[in-house]
């Protein structure tokens, strides 16, 4: 990584930013089309000193709250979000995680063999900090057209506030957001710095809708319920759902359908994913 990228993408950002995106008069003696570094300093809460320092590589340990607030006033991407993270991170060079700390990611056989007798209703085995460790084929049928196995080591909470495909697939995203982030502070220390990743992840990449759950959720996560999807393929789903709570703060989420129509699309639409699992 080049000495400063962090700083060159701050400034690169600032400059590509006109001050009319974000309600400013552009004003007829700017020599650049771009913020100027009062200004950004000013719609993110910081002093121009500290962006200075920022920008110019001399200060590389920004807190993600200060970073959270410099991606909202730039207008940030969710790709865009993620990226200034990583060079934060890079930029730091801080410590490493402590592994006995980790969140258990072994799945054991006789989990691997319930989901296998569980074929084939969607249903996937998550871990505390909510990475989908493992899922029965009726899951993947489900859940792949949305997006959330897209990534190598897919995490539910990182696709639900990070990518736009969750909002448009769960009409009720307030209520399961408030969800998500009770059930990661009943299952996480505060003092947990594998928790602190990933929040610090999601108070960049997410933003608002995150930070400001994370700082005054107090909702409790409902083990039994029912979640409206809007599939690309099966049209609208109501999905009835039981938790299964498993050693090591695992958990095994099943879904059934919660009425005629859904059963019938759930059936063809894991029939299908069967098929293409078999072929």
């Amino acid at each position: 990584m080049a000495d400063n990228e962090l700083g060159v993408f701050l400034r690169s950002r600032r400059d590509a930013l006109a001050p009319g995106e974000v309600g400013l008069a552009a004003g007829a003696r700017r020599r650049a089309p771009g913020l100027r570094r009062t200004e950004l300093a000013t719609l993110a809460g910081i002093s121009v000193e500290y962006l200075t320092r920022l920008e110019q590589g001399r200060d590389r340990h920004p807190s993600v709250q200060v970073l959270g607030a410099l991606a909202d006033a730039l207008r940030l991407s969710t790709e865009e979000r993620i990226h200034l993270r990583r060079l934060a991170k890079a930029a730091g060079g801080g410590p490493g995680l402590c592994p006995a700390m980790a969140a258990a990611r072994e799945v054991r056989p006789t989990v691997r063999a319930l989901l296998d007798r569980l074929e084939p209703t969607p249903a996937h085995l998550l871990n505390r900090l909510g990475d989908i460790l493992a899922h029965t084929t009726g899951y993947a049928a489900l859940a792949g057209p949305l997006g959330i196995l897209d990534a190598p080591e897919p995490n539910f909470l990182y696709y639900f506030f990070t990518d736009p495909r969750a909002r448009q697939a769960y009409p009720d995203w307030d209520r399961i957001a408030d969800e998500l982030v009770g059930q990661l502070r009943i299952e996480s220390t505060v003092d947990d710095p594998h928790l602190a990743e990933l929040t610090d992840e999601l108070t960049v990449a997410a933003g608002a809708p995150f930070t400001d759950r994370w700082a005054t959720g107090t909702v409790l996560p409902a083990r039994t319920g029912i979640d409206r999807v809007r599939h690309p393929t099966a049209g609208l789903l109501r999905l009835a759902y039981e938790t299964l709570d498993l050693p090591d703060l695992q958990r095994i989420v099943v879904h059934l359908p919660a009425d005629d129509p859904t059963a019938t699309a759930l059936a063809s639409l894991t029939h299908t994913g069967r098929l293409r699992a078999i072929t």
